[in-house]
């Protein structure tokens, strides 16, 4: 966090509230406030892997798309007021080209609602994460008296996070009175934490607090910029001021949704298990290329030859772990007929790019089938041990 001294105007600073211009010392923060709150869930995320996180009052929906790169998520939804901001930010959400040729392990649905944070969507149901960045101080008082009721009641994920300002960092910036001239309310910590408290109570949840924003120096006791309460669904008997009767309840409208690409679907997965196999049964017919000129060269020597004993990844192509190699060597090994190359499937499951797909033999030769040559007995892979298009420098 940096504090600067400058004339500047104060609308600049905060909210967009103010008109005049005065003389003062700006807080800046580094990160900018928003990335660590940001930060603050991405942690969140890291430690507890939930599967089904919301994101209520999405916005711009950057936070939506910083948590789509988490591997443990499967289901990411948004939910804003504002249908116009959910059109024009969805396409943020698709998935990239390299999401395509590096998939997933497990699926992922991402889905944008238009709709208002206090109403009952069953599509919301058994979540394990629901936040709530900066949302509350921007509903009305019935609003808020609502929204306890379908979050924690209705919604009950297993975990929540709220953050809102600290009305008492305010004093710090420029004659601010409220940061956006949308809020309808700014608490104090006290009051953040009565409130929250309350609901924690009511609805069987514990609750802890913290934030980000550090004051500046001198400062300590107005505490962080932004006030957070993470609350965690108690374990045993769930309160119950809503029985779930309602499951089939879709109130919001859904604005956006896509699908990425994983290795739980079949397509995407016999598209990456062939590639990766090709490339692997590449390396290891050049690599028995290799070996037979070493053999020929041991038998008759040249001045020149290269020595592929001091060289290993030469012939390897690869870097691997003792247990890998393990793993490896304890598979068949490729073997010849003739002028064909056969390499046994489970000598190629044994490499650490095919084996962490984790595919059964029955299953690969399946898949494989309409792709690659296979052996008579469907255990092996079989191409061609020499190729028009091998180039070997020493032969010139």
């Amino acid at each position: 966090m940096e504090v600067a001294e400058k004339n500047i105007p104060c609308n600049s600073v905060v909210g967009g509230n103010f008109e005049e211009v005065c003389s003062e010392k700006v807080i800046r923060f580094k990160p900018p406030l928003y990335k660590q709150r940001y930060q603050f869930v991405r942690d969140l995320v890291d430690r507890h892997e939930p599967k089904k996180v919301a994101d209520l009052g999405c916005g711009d929906t950057k936070l939506l798309k910083l948590l789509k790169i988490y591997p443990c998520i499967q289901l990411l939804v948004g939910v804003d007021i504002n249908e116009e901001k959910l059109h024009s930010n969805g396409h943020h959400l698709s998935p990239y080209l390299g999401e395509f040729v590096k998939p997933r392990d497990l699926d992922l649905t991402v889905t944008l609602y238009h709709g208002s944070v206090v109403e009952r969507d069953s599509r919301l149901l058994g979540f394990d994460l629901i936040t709530c960045i900066e949302l509350i101080e921007h509903l009305n008082s019935d609003d808020l008296a609502r929204f306890p009721e379908v979050v924690f009641g209705y919604l009950s994920p297993s975990m929540i996070v709220i953050s809102t300002p600290n009305a008492e960092f305010n004093p710090l910036f420029p004659t601010v009175t409220l940061r956006d001239a949308d809020h309808k309310f700014e608490w104090s910590r006290m009051e953040f934490q009565t409130w929250a408290s309350r609901v924690a109570d009511s609805y069987n949840y514990c609750v802890e607090f913290t934030g980000v924003g550090t004051p500046p120096a001198g400062f300590e006791h107005v505490g962080y910029c932004t006030q957070i309460g993470v609350f965690r669904k108690n374990s045993g008997k769930l309160a119950e001021p809503f029985v779930s009767q309602q499951h089939d309840q879709h109130v919001y409208k859904a604005v956006y949704t896509t699908s990425y690409p994983s290795l739980q679907q079949e397509k995407v997965l016999k598209f990456v298990l062939v590639g990766e196999l090709l490339i692997q049964v590449e390396r290891l017919r050049l690599r028995h290329q290799r070996m037979l000129r070493e053999q020929e060269k041991e038998l008759d020597p040249k001045p020149g030859d290269t020595d592929f004993s001091q060289a290993p990844h030469l012939l390897l192509g690869e870097v691997f772990t003792e247990a890998e190699k393990a793993r490896i060597e304890n598979s068949p090994q490729p073997f010849c007929e003739g002028e064909k190359f056969c390499i046994p499937l489970r000598r190629l499951l044994a490499y650490p790019k095919l084996h962490r797909l984790c595919v059964e033999e029955d299953r690969m030769r399946s898949l494989i089938a309409d792709s690659v040559c296979l052996s008579n007995d469907g255990s092996a892979i079989v191409v061609d041990l020499h190729n028009s298009w091998d180039y070997w420098p020493e032969d010139n």
